[in-house]
């Protein structure tokens, strides 16, 4: 039963908790790590890791792409970032990651300013395909319709549709809507669509044939989406709420399958394996890849939401470098931090449980601890 508090007397609000509110449960039968089995299937794709990297410029440029899908992930390229703006951006990254705090944002807006061009679009999925690893490409809700011929005809293999907030059920009296259902009817490719946070949200985005659905508003460590719109998803009852949409769709559509990918808040490798736990099948990960030496942010992190040119909701925010992405994503660790070897922690933690795939691993048991440290 969901729990409501009272807010005052003309209103009401669910409780709701964050992944650091959760705690797995260990069960009576354990297994060795190296028995447990962390692939990821989406449609026709499959993966050695539950991982999908963030397309933002401080975690994903088409290097980094092809050397997540060589370690067996998924790197999402933003296709409206400084890699389609300018045909040699290094410089330009480098510039944000040495802006002085106070003016980050407003030389963040004017560098993404520059038009985006498909041209470009081309070229850096053509660059991702050469090195023989899954091609992935997100845009915005609202650039999709203007691009996304431009995508398809490059050659993608996962079109990934990533906003704050998106709907099914869009409306507009400017413009016309994306029309999703249609949208993704007409497409080739499989279509991943988010962000949602609450179960009819994402039951609405299953019915459009969206082959998984993001959970959560992205870039958490570098959003100021509640302090600027007041707008928030604790992630763990957002997981769960999702999670049991799919099952729900899943009745309702004679046993098609919705991917459920967890995509904000993951700092640590504690988050990212609850939110596996509580239902989600894969997970996109910001600041934890942001922290590799090879992130093309150098130490600083940021996300859509700062390049806003009216409202901007997120920062750019200082991460520093940790390891190799090899060494983040399947170790070995050299500090108990959460910070590097999330797969080792994964293995570890399906392996206390005593499940052998993240399928099953989302049946293991959990207990609440509010406030408790992660």
């Amino acid at each position: 039963m969901s729990q409501e508090i009272e807010i005052g007397l003309g209103k009401k609000g669910r409780l709701a908790y964050s992944l650091d509110d959760v705690a797995i449960v260990p069960s009576r039968r354990t297994r060795d790590p190296q028995d447990v089995s962390t692939t990821w299937q989406v449609d026709a794709y499959e993966f050695d890791i539950p991982v999908l990297g963030a397309p933002m410029d401080s975690v994903t440029s088409p290097k980094t792409a092809i050397a997540m899908g060589k370690l067996g992930g998924l790197g999402v390229l933003d296709l409206e970032g400084l890699w389609t703006r300018y045909e040699n951006p290094e410089a330009l990254l480098q510039e944000i990651a040495e802006l002085p705090a106070e003016s980050a944002t407003r030389r963040i807006q004017e560098i993404y300013a520059e038009p985006v061009k498909p041209e470009l679009i081309t070229q850096r999925l053509h660059e991702i395909r050469d090195a023989g690893v899954t091609v992935a490409g997100a845009l915005s809700p609202q650039r999709t319709q203007q691009f996304s011929s431009t995508v398809i005809d490059a050659g993608v293999d996962l079109f990934v549709i990533r906003g704050t907030a998106v709907s099914a059920e869009h409306v507009s009296t400017t413009h016309e809507p994306l029309n999703l259902k249609q949208f993704i009817y007409d497409l080739d490719v499989p279509v991943i669509v988010g962000g949602a946070a609450t179960y009819q949200a994402a039951l609405h985005l299953m019915r459009t044939g969206a082959a998984g659905v993001l959970v959560g508003f992205g870039g958490g460590a570098v959003s100021a989406t509640r302090g600027t719109i007041g707008v928030h998803a604790p992630m763990a009852t957002a997981i769960a709420d999702v999670s049991e949409a799919r099952r729900d769709y899943m009745d309702e559509s004679g046993g098609r399958y919705v991917q459920v990918i967890a995509d904000s808040g993951m700092g640590k490798s504690g988050s990212f394996v609850k939110a596996l736990a509580l239902g989600a099948d894969a997970v996109m990960l910001g600041t934890p890849l942001a922290r590799a030496d090879e992130a093309p942010g150098h130490g600083k992190h940021w996300g859509a939401e700062a390049r806003h040119a009216e409202l901007p909701r997120g920062f750019r925010a200082d991460v520093g470098t940790v390891a190799p992405l090899q060494e983040i994503l399947n170790g070995p660790s050299h500090q108990p931090d959460g910070r590097t070897n999330f797969v080792g922690a994964l293995r570890r933690a399906m392996a206390s449980t005593g499940y052998v795939d993240i399928k099953n691993f989302q049946r293991c048991g959990v207990v609440v601890t509010p406030f408790a440290k992660a």
